[in-house]
């Protein structure tokens, strides 16, 4: 837990985003164990970033816990959630899929808009892909986007720049 902890810094440092994702997984268990399958694709040879720990892993949290509310949704069998990394050039993709209900098109635009939930009342804030697009772009100068086909699922990119020096 104390890889969650907001110590109030603003200074980055290495981040293992393998780690991060692995940590995020465990921590959330009891949200996808009955909902899904979850699998990881990691690059063993992934270099850390620059970043703000506690921040990134709140962003794979949030998108954990939705990826489960999703195949929740959608019902029927148990689903899948597939957590990727990779380096791409200068930067590293992270990618979280799932097999839910997917994003309506009518929606997709306001995703990231605060206060925006397709959740009951009680039960979403409709703050956390706000955050996590705040975390992700403004204080990582990264990007976050969205694939998401209706009944199908939905897949996040999320591309993180200033890779370190490899030693």
């Amino acid at each position: 837990m104390k890889e969650f902890a907001h110590p109030g810094t603003e200074e980055k440092c290495p981040v293992d985003l393998n780690h991060a994702l692995e940590t995020v997984v465990a921590v959330a268990r009891n949200e996808w164990k009955y909902a899904a399958e979850v699998v990881t694709d990691l690059d063993p040879d992934l270099p850390t970033v620059p970043g703000l720990p506690g921040e990134l892993n709140q962003v794979f949290l949030n998108l954990l816990v939705n990826a489960a509310h999703a195949i929740q949704s959608a019902g029927g069998t148990k689903g899948r959630i597939t957590l990727s990394t990779r380096r791409v050039g200068g930067v590293v993709e992270v990618r979280i899929s799932d097999t839910g209900c997917g994003i309506p098109d009518a929606i997709r635009g306001r995703i990231f808009d605060p206060f925006f939930t397709t959740k009951p009342v009680g039960q979403g804030t409709g703050q956390g892909l706000a955050i996590a697009h705040a975390v992700v772009v403004q204080r990582h100068g990264g990007a976050i986007t969205v694939d998401s086909v209706v009944g199908k699922g939905t897949t996040f990119v999320i591309v993180l720049p200033g890779l370190e020096q490899e030693h």
